[in-house]
């Protein structure tokens, strides 16, 4: 009897600090069809996404550099990326 192998985790790159990572372990932003972006927590909503580590320094270094609107090609608003930002920040040291 052949022996099972361990399912394979899909991996992704933080946009912040570009380490690869499993997708679990990541937080992922989606830029929906009108231009708003929403945090995903499942993972599954539609549109472009971009992934953030729940490392809070990797979240601290992209509300500096804005790199979730450079990874998701986006034209978004400074004002609708630090909200974003700090509602992931304030969800992950909830955690």
């Amino acid at each position: 009897m052949a022996e099972a192998r361990p399912k394979k985790q899909p991996q992704r790159m933080c946009v912040s600090c570009r380490t690869r990572r499993d997708k679990r372990d990541l937080i992922r932003v989606t830029l929906k069809d009108d231009g708003t972006l929403v945090y995903d927590p499942t993972g599954k909503l539609p549109g472009r996404g971009a992934y953030l580590c729940k490392d809070s320094s990797c979240i601290k270094l992209e509300l500096k550099a804005h790199r979730i609107a450079r990874g998701l090609n986006a034209n978004t608003s400074g004002e609708d990326l630090i909200k974003l930002s700090e509602e992931i920040l304030k969800l992950c040291e909830m955690k």
